[in-house]
């Protein structure tokens, strides 16, 4: 299926917005348009009052508007951060708790109904509101004072509109142009569910193989076999990429990272569904319209990078920890980065979400840690047989339960939906028209661990103050969703690193791969793994650990976490530039997070070359000639890499055309295993084009690969090979999350910023992916990098994709990408006053 577009770039414009036209170009023509577009930008210089504080708050902000927070108490810190967030993201905190809610129609209207529906079914706000009550008083507490600041901000920024606050341009430019379709829209006031809500968009971005099991009932019903299906599905290469934890197994009901174990015998349990025909496409591209807000989980692109590397490695005697993590590109960015002191003794800097207290991503004066996705298999669908509101379970009928949702929709009637939910979970299948193309008789529910209430938001808190390495796990224990590898440092030279996260224990049948029989208690979850079994490695002998959503061990160990890893193509690449360096260095880290090499075509290229072809053209034979002693590195001038990368495309819809085009192969690393094995198979059916007579074998693929790729570069760049850039098809549009596809140019031009060649690609340590079933154009990038000094953290690096701002045309809206893009990096500073050019005093 093609990468969905997320539900960020699917507004569309409607008829009250020919109006916007006339207003934006009126705006832009006139003096007006500077006071519309700056009258939102925060004051970040002087004196501004924050009701509530104990005493004053000092920030100072760099040039770039990453600011650094001094308090006197903790919740004078987590009140100031709200109200920072909000001067220069509170459009997109509003914006994302409408989502998360399943409230996107009050803002934009019908045309987002169907995704409402979606997310009412599944009932994110719902848990979040459960979740309050179940975190510590301390989290708890922190939450309040974040949403009290959030609040003073607006309250000081916008009038009081009944019992909320008029949305006006005054709060950002985007509520101006929101006013043209909604101008009865009110900005509510900020809770503490708003902010655990986002913590459920983030595990569903994160959510793991949910497409894949998908994927694998839809091409069955297409007509492939099962094993054509598992063809296109092989096995880890754990043989070539290494998984994170180098041994270790769960001894006495805990895991011991230097315990030998077995390998796992037991084959996976493939029973199969026998599903009804057809409705397997429109389940997916129902799914598909659901809001992806931070990454792309239908892709096998998505991931992160994150490694540490021990003080007997690195030029300073102490660690360091790098991480980089791969999300939907979005403008503004996903991240705010931030440093967080208070004389309580919390102390702490790095990537923040806005919405969210605390800091996500980066280190405190004792500890770093960077996430990735782990991955595990925490989603099953369940195939559900029903009469009427009654369920199967072994046999006998059971009652659903229901609840009823009204949704408001901006300048239309409410819409009362019915919520129905067997024991495995709400009915994905009543959410649309499409879903109930099942047939009557059955019904699709989902088992989700975010469903559950936890306390996530406990873990970051805790993980914010953790001193070392008990108290990182401690806190870690507590990360329940999405499941994440995360990787430690501390500076006293410790290295480490944990997999949390709640992971279901299947029953006796079933195995995740694909739907399961709702009505056989038998592929019911019996539980979650314990914390204490889940794989860990504290100073490994080797000095360093790599992840890059690799498998996380080998197969002695005892429990599934999932089958569908990523195949390790970006992992052994770190792995293999750790190991050739001595005295590693903050520089080296960096150039590493910016390495270019793509790692499957050492294998194609040899067999490419194999073949000479007859009756060659010039251009064909001159761009032959670039594979010859390419060092497999796609930086954005690479003629090479164009060629490549246009064969590898053309290799891959050529092969696989017996899969629909919504299932095209998107070329990441796991369709590098899946070619290297057909490589070895010259006669596989898989290499037969269906739409041709003739029976095409594997020589008769690559050489139309080739002469196609030469055919539509010369059509797009010209036929000197030679002035062939892999940048000018590998291109980035940073657009905006709501208004940049709005169909509406001038309201385009003001959000979004103008296209830009970028290096990397697919399954490449600078993993700017793209999918060869759409283009070449980067749909998944490092949303920041980080390299944090243990030596030093005040000599830290880091950046983000596009800028701390979320104002349009404020200096800091767009004052990173360059250096992002260019794999440059800024000080990263803590506590000192090297960068500060802005100093503002929140004063009670």
């Amino acid at each position: 299926m093609k990468p969905p577009r997320t539900f960020l770039r699917r507004l569309r414009k409607v008829a009250l917005w020919a109006l916007g036209v006339v207003v934006v170009l009126a705006i832009v023509a006139t003096g007006l348009g500077v006071w519309s577009v700056r009258r939102a930008f925060p004051t970040q210089d002087g004196t501004l009052s924050l009701p509530g504080l104990s005493a004053p708050v000092t920030v100072k902000r760099d040039g770039h508007g990453i600011p650094q927070v001094f308090a006197k108490t903790a919740d004078d810190l987590y009140r100031a951060q709200g109200y920072l967030h909000a001067q220069d993201r509170f459009w997109e905190m509003d914006f994302r708790r409408h989502v998360t809610a399943g409230r996107i129609s009050e803002l934009f209207g019908a045309s987002q109904l169907d995704t409402d529906k979606y997310l009412r079914t599944m009932g994110w706000r719902r848990v979040a509101e459960q979740e309050v009550g179940l975190l510590s008083p301390q989290a708890q507490q922190g939450l309040k004072a974040y949403a009290d600041g959030v609040n003073a901000w607006l309250a000081a920024n916008t009038e009081k509109k009944g019992a909320g606050f008029a949305a006006s341009g005054a709060l950002s430019l985007e509520y101006s142009i929101l006013g043209l379709q909604n101008s009865d829209y009110v900005v509510e006031p900020w809770q503490a569910a708003d902010s655990l809500a986002w913590l459920k968009a983030m595990a569903w971005d994160l959510r793991g193989n949910m497409e894949t099991e998908i994927r694998r009932e839809a091409l069955k019903a297409e007509g492939l076999t099962v094993e054509q299906v598992e063809q296109l599905y092989p096995a880890y290469p754990v043989d070539r990429n290494v998984p994170i934890v180098p041994g270790g197994a769960v001894v006495n009901g805990a895991f011991d990272q230097n315990a030998k174990g077995e390998p796992t015998t037991s084959a996976p349990k493939a029973d199969t569904v026998p599903l009804p025909a057809g409705g397997l496409m429109d389940l997916a591209d129902g799914l598909a319209k659901l809001p992806g807000l931070m990454g792309n989980a239908d892709g096998d692109g998505i991931g992160s990078n994150s490694w540490v590397i021990s003080g007997k490695l690195t030029a300073t005697g102490k660690p360091i920890l790098a991480n980089d993590p791969h999300l939907s590109p979005s403008q503004p960015g996903i991240w705010y980065q931030m440093g967080l002191f208070c004389e309580c003794g919390l102390k702490v800097a790095g990537f923040t979400f806005s919405g969210v207290p605390g800091v996500v991503i980066g280190h405190n004066d004792r500890i770093a840690w960077g996430f990735t996705n782990l991955d595990p298999d925490v989603i099953d669908m369940y195939l559900e047989k029903l009469d009427g509101d009654k369920v199967n379970v072994d046999g006998a009928w059971e009652p659903l339960t229901t609840r009823q949702e009204v949704i408001k929709v901006a300048g239309g009637q409410d819409v009362t939906i019915t919520v129905r939910s067997s024991k495995h979970g709400p009915l994905l299948s009543d959410a649309s028209e499409s879903l109930k193309k099942l047939g009557g008789q059955y019904g699709l529910a989902i088992r989700w661990t975010a469903l559950d209430p936890g306390r996530t938001a406990d873990a970051l808190f805790s993980l914010n103050k953790a001193k070392d390495w008990t108290e990182f796990r401690s806190a870690a224990s507590l990360f329940e969703v999405p499941a994440q590898n995360i990787v430690y440092a501390d500076v006293d030279g410790n290295i480490g690193y944990q997999s949390p996260g709640r992971i279901p224990v299947r029953g006796a049948q079933g195995d995740g791969r694909w739907f399961a029989q709702g009505w056989d208690s038998k592929y019911d979850w019996t539980g979650y793994l314990p914390f204490a079994e889940l794989p860990s490695v504290f100073n490994p002998e080797q000095g360093y650990v790599a992840t890059a959503n690799q498998k996380v061990i080998g197969d002695q160990y005892q429990h599934h976490l999932t089958d569908d890893w990523s195949f390790g193509y970006r992992s052994q690449r770190i792995n293999d530039m750790i190991k050739a360096k001595s005295g590693i260095t903050l520089d080296d880290v960096q150039q590493m997070q910016f390495d270019n090499r793509n790692g499957f075509a050492p294998t194609l290229i040899p067999v490419l070359q194999a073949d000479q072809r007859a009756g060659r053209s010039k251009v064909e034979q001159d761009a032959d000639k670039l594979l010859q002693g390419w060092d497999f590195q796609q930086g954005e001038g690479s003629a090479a890499a164009a060629y490549y990368n246009a064969i590898w495309r053309n290799l891959l819809l050529l092969t696989f055309d017996e899969i629909p085009a919504d299932y095209a192969p998107d070329g990441g690393d796991r369709w590098f295993e899946v070619v290297r094995a057909l490589l070895d198979k010259p006669d596989d059916p898989y290499w037969d084009v269906k739409s041709t007579s003739a029976v095409e074998k594997r020589d008769d693929i690559l050489v139309r690969a080739m002469s196609d790729a030469v055919k539509e570069l010369s059509e797009a760049q010209g036929e000197d090979v030679s002035q062939w850039r892999w940048g000018a098809m590998h291109t980035l549009t940073p657009t905006h999350a709501t208004f940049g596809e709005s169909g509406i140019g001038p309201i385009e031009w003001l959000f979004n910023e103008p296209a830009a060649g970028v290096s990397g690609g697919d399954s490449i340590v600078n993993a700017t992916g793209w999918s060869a079933g759409d283009g070449y154009e980067v749909d998944a990038v490092p949303s920041m990098r980080m390299i944090v000094n243990l030596a030093d953290l005040d000599d830290s690096r880091w950046v983000q994709l596009t800028g701390n701002s979320g104002h349009a045309f404020h200096d800091n809206y767009f004052d990173q990408f360059e250096l992002w893009r260019t794999g440059q990096l800024l000080p990263f500073r803590f506590g000192t006053d090297k960068e500060t050019e802005q100093t503002l005093t929140l004063t009670p």
